[in-house]
């Protein structure tokens, strides 16, 4: 690198978006930089004598520099000179890994009590062990261990033993939900814990650890101030639940952690669902630990299609710990597809076709899209909810308005023709359901996507005085106490999106029904580990019952998570997400209420208090 003094024939540093990079040619240097740009996929020329890249191309690429005509006077900014050079190094140890051979570096279980030092006090089980071991064999690293595996202490762990390489901070992305996790792990595992806070406006400069959450990251200022944080001192950065980010450049998170991953000399990522939609998931996840070459080695693994070859190129570049391998008693999961009443299938039919023709020419529209999927699984649940639409507490990519349909429209009529005291089957099939749990003492877990579908949940199970949290519960400790404690709260009606992640309902529940299901699998995959998690006896009958109606979205939700399922399992080398994919099927039980008792029945809900 030449001095200050001399003049730059070119300058190499960030771009202005957050995954970009500059390069500044001279004024006598800027036929150069057009040749140069002709090598890179990504280049685009904003200027004259400037031009952007992205940085995983200008990574994946770097030779293309060798043809500068003057490289003795080319500038580089010193964090991307560092990951320059830190991404060869990582090229040439992930083409050795991945070949087969052993790192001159390798850390077996047996070293990890003396890395970890007489300071840690936590017990670890011989997956935990192995765990840290592998990820201490790699500069960055990934851990896509189960729900339930302590992810959070093996992190932890990686980065104590780094603490005596000189690594000084620990910087934590993840949902707010981890925090409790962290903190506790924080005193639990450490004789003299890290100086460990949750990142906010009056930050403690001596903090060894910070913990912020996805949604912060979205402020102005935060990853900026979260940049400079890291790259005071050597610095960890680990993301939690790290298929939040699985959107990467594209997605506000993604791009945020890509920002800031850089900055860290040590890069780990958590996550029990790596790969939720496909590889595209994996690919963002790999380009963020080892930016310029993961995501290629995603790519070239599954490019063939060859699952089974896939998981086995990729398997040295993460760790993994299955359920399996915890010892949990296996989970009974079941699909119950129920017919629907002719008036409710033909509002179904009707919604179907008056939104198969504004879908015709928007398959590049996915709000629009988004908006028909949502109200098409409203109507395959209750066509109630139709006329009501979402509340505000809902995640935004559910929130819909009411449906707007014409009076003099035949969906008009017949949803004014929808009698008050229509039960959807659904709702009728999980009444059965927790009805006949109940009677033999199990308490219920009652998912659907919906706070109105809870809500009328709520007044239907009322006898089995349920407990409800989701987006506007202002209490959600004190609902899931008295569901946990209260031997008369036999249900817990919640959302996916609010308890999906980090909460555990194992010791207390052990059936789960899916009211409905959206095309989120990893959301699903992580529901279900609220109550099959480490800890549960080993003859323990866990049972998951997913409802869908007959011929409508439902059933092309399933499939959809069956290929997504399938696909994970497969890279992840896990029989038992693949089982998963293929749930059994089991006749409905609660069709035997006949139109008199649901009238009587809703009736009664009707009717003011006494």
């Amino acid at each position: 690198m030449p001095s200050t003094a001399s003049k730059a024939s070119l300058e190499i540093g960030f771009g202005d978006g957050v995954a970009r990079a500059r390069l500044r040619a001279s004024s006598e240097h800027e036929e150069d930089l057009k040749r140069l740009a002709l090598k890179f996929r990504s280049g685009v020329l904003r200027m004259s004598g400037e031009l952007e890249v992205d940085v995983e191309d200008l990574l994946v690429n770097l030779l293309a520099l060798a043809s500068w005509p003057e490289p003795a006077t080319v500038v580089w900014d010193p964090q991307l000179a560092a990951l320059a050079t830190g991404s060869a190094a990582d090229a040439q140890a992930m083409g050795e890994r991945l070949d087969g051979a052993k790192p001159s570096t390798e850390v077996t279980p047996a070293d990890v009590p003396q890395l970890l030092g007489t300071s840690w006090t936590g017990d670890l089980t011989e997956f935990q062990l192995r765990d840290i071991a592998r990820l201490l064999s790699l500069r960055h690293g990934a851990n896509f261990s189960v729900p339930g595996a302590g992810k959070t202490r093996v992190g932890l762990g990686v980065f104590q033993a780094l603490r005596r390489d000189g690594v000084e901070r620990l910087l934590v992305v993840g949902p707010k939900s981890c925090y409790e996790s962290w903190l506790f792990e924080n005193q639990q595992c450490l004789a003299d814990p890290l100086r460990m806070q949750v990142y906010g406006k009056d930050n403690d400069p001596s903090a060894d650890a910070l913990i912020v959450n996805y949604e912060r990251l979205r402020f102005d200022g935060v990853a900026n101030d979260l940049g400079y944080w890291l790259s005071a001192r050597p610095s960890m950065l680990l993301l939690d639940e790290a298929h939040r980010m699985k959107l990467g450049a594209d997605g506000t998170y993604g791009a945020a952690c890509l920002a800031l991953g850089p900055r860290a000399k040590h890069r780990l990522i958590l996550t029990g669902t790596p790969a939720p939609n496909g590889p595209k998931d994996l690919e963002n996840l790999f380009a963020f630990v080892w930016p310029g070459h993961g995501r290629q080695k995603v790519i070239q693994a599954v490019g063939d299609g060859d699952l089974a070859k896939a998981s086995q190129v990729l398997r040295p570049l993460f760790t993994r710990t299955t359920k399996r391998e915890l010892g949990l008693p296996p989970v009974t999961t079941a699909l119950r597809v129920v017919p629907m009443p002719p008036l409710h299938k033909e509002i179904y039919n009707a919604l179907r076709g008056r939104f198969s023709a504004r879908a015709a020419g928007a398959e590049a529209d996915f709000l629009t899209l988004g908006r028909i999927v949502v109200y098409m699984l409203m109507a395959a649940t209750s066509p109630a909810l139709l006329s009501v639409g979402t509340t505000r507490y809902e995640p935004l990519a559910y929130r819909v308005p009411p449906l707007s349909v014409p009076d003099t429209s035949p969906l008009s009529a017949l949803m004014r023709d929808l009698p008050s005291y229509e039960m959807s089957p659904k709702y009728q099939e999980t009444l059965a359901i927790v009805a006949a749990n109940a009677e033999r003492g199990r308490k219920t877990l009652v998912w659907s996507t919906f706070i109105r579908s809870l809500n009328t949940l709520n007044r239907i199970l009322g006898e089995f005085q349920p407990a409800m949290v989701h987006g506007g519960t202002e209490d959600r400790d004190a609902e899931l106490s008295r569901f946990r404690n209260d031997p008369k709260c036999m249900v817990l009606l919640s959302n996916p999106a609010t308890l999906g992640e980090g909460i555990s309902l194992h010791h207390e529940c052990h059936d789960a029904v899916y009211v409905d299901r959206d095309f989120a699998a990893g959301r699903f995959l992580q529901s279900l580990d609220r109550i099959h998690r480490l800890g549960l006896p080993p003859d323990t009958e866990t049972r998951v019952t997913v409802l869908a109606s007959e011929g409508t979205i439902d059933e092309l939700v399933e499939q959809r998570l069956a290929d997504k399922l399938l696909f994970m399992g497969s890279i992840l080398d896990d029989p038992a997400v693949r089982e998963l994919a293929d749930l059994y099927e089991e006749p409905a039980i609660g069709g035997g209420l006949d139109k008199l008792d649901l009238q009587v029945l809703m009736g009664h809900l009707r009717a003011p208090a006494a």
